[in-house]
């Protein structure tokens, strides 16, 4: 499929804004690549050029780009009443609904939910509640918390401990003492390391179905049954960090954790709840993990200001909606298959190293010259495909559920010119 708009220059846009995860020297030497608007599958920039949204802004946009019914939502609450704290006794009405209606879809039947603002929110809030959570069974020195090499867990502090991605921790020394990593593909050395320190001594195991950031990593068959196992057996809680495939993008299911049978202790998710048009994030907590602090007599002093933000709230339950409407998970399924077949003979390309898809609407053209990616995704854009860099030399591709097939061959179509 052809890109009907031609290739145009924006201006360069210098300024105050400090863009994140980036050399601001190259920045303002360059320009910022600005979006000024999107509709479904595309985006256009300042100049007017549309581009395929080959990841959907950050692994966000599941329903697309453009949903005024979102918007509406979110304005005819903001009327009413904008936001409300739920500390204490205290909620809004759609954060109730919300969390009800979450409950519902729950991977772990009897879940409680937790609301934030945003992913890294939800990976401290897990990391918090499960050391707190050892503290109220009498086993406080359950305090060792473990990720894997390649992992991504967001930025805030108990996250950046958790990086598997060495430079994203570069830089600030040691955050937090209680923080360990294994190999991202051999649940053997998640067992090594519990025999090694002791099962005592471990919180719990953090794990993304699929490796994201780092690169876009498929699980090795059986692996997550495998440590889900481990931990089981260990007394270790089981966090799945499903920030990227919650909600539809794991494909046909809402969560990996459903599709896998994974039957976690917490799930921490965002990004999809609400498809980006509005920050917010939930960990979703088994009853396992609740009850102590739903007994009574305790208190978990632990929450955020715009935690279950009534506006956001009103824009996951219409996000929600379309999903539902639109039977948007069974499309993820769709180009979970598609992405596969039609990226695959990439591989096959000199410049490319491997292509990594098959689970989920993700993927990963890896080029075999790691250096080549931040240049490489400028090329794309001349080309008419928006992608990004993630991980060693990996353009990341997670498109909106409502891509078709045909715009999946436009953006194949748009990296083999990039190719060459």
């Amino acid at each position: 499929m052809a890109i009907s708009s031609p290739f145009v220059e924006q201006e360069q846009i210098v300024g105050a804004l400090w863009h994140g995860f980036a050399d601001m020297g190259v920045v303002e030497r360059d320009g910022a690549f600005v979006v000024a608007r999107g509709e479904g599958a595309y985006i256009w920039d300042s100049a007017g050029t549309r581009y395929l949204d080959a990841t959907a802004g950050l692994w966000f946009a599941n329903v697309g780009h453009g949903r005024s019914e979102i918007g509406d939502a979110v304005a005819a609450q903001l009327a009413k009443v904008a936001h409300y704290s739920n500390f204490g006794d205290l909620a809004a009405e759609p954060t109730v609904e919300l969390a009800e209606r979450l409950a519902t879809i729950a991977p772990v039947p009897g879940s409680k939910i937790f609301f934030t603002s945003g992913g890294s929110d939800s990976i401290d809030t897990a990391a918090k509640l499960t050391r707190r959570y050892w503290q109220e069974m009498g086993r406080p020195e359950k305090t060792l918390v473990v990720s894997r090499e390649k992992a991504y867990h967001g930025m805030h502090v108990g996250g950046t401990s958790l990086a598997g991605i060495p430079v994203n921790a570069e830089g600030y020394g040691n955050l937090w003492d209680d923080a360990a990593k294994v190999a991202w593909d051999d649940a053997k050395s998640l067992l090594a390391l519990i025999e090694r320190v002791g099962a005592d001594r471990i919180a719990a195991f953090f794990c993304e179905p699929i490796i994201g950031a780092g690169g876009v990593y498929l699980p090795p068959e059986g692996y997550l049954a495998e440590v889900r196992d481990i931990c089981r057996e260990h007394d270790v809680l089981f966090v799945v960090d499903e920030v990227v495939t919650g909600f539809g993008r794991i494909g046909g299911s809402w969560f990996a954790s459903g599709r896998f049978g994974l039957e976690p202790d917490l799930i921490t998710t965002a990004k999809g709840l609400t498809s980006g048009y509005v920050p917010m994030g939930a960990v979703f907590v088994a009853p396992k993990v609740a009850e102590p602090f739903f007994a009574g007599g305790v208190w978990w002093r632990h929450g955020y200001t715009y935690g279950g933000h009534a506006g956001a709230a009103a824009a996951a339950l219409a996000n929600l909606d379309i999903i539902e409407r639109e039977n948007l998970l069974d499309e993820s399924a769709r180009l979970e298959r598609t992405l596969h077949e039609k990226l695959s003979p990439l591989a096959e390309h000199p410049r490319v190293a491997e292509v990594r898809s098959g689970l989920g609407a993700v993927a990963a053209v890896q080029l075999a010259d790691p250096g080549e990616a931040l240049e490489f995704v400028k090329a794309l854009r001349r080309h008419g495909v928006s992608s990004r860099a993630a991980g060693q030399g990996a353009l990341q591709i997670s498109p909106s559920f409502v891509m078709t097939d045909e715009q999946v061959q436009g953006l194949v179509d748009g990296f083999s010119s990039a190719l060459g």
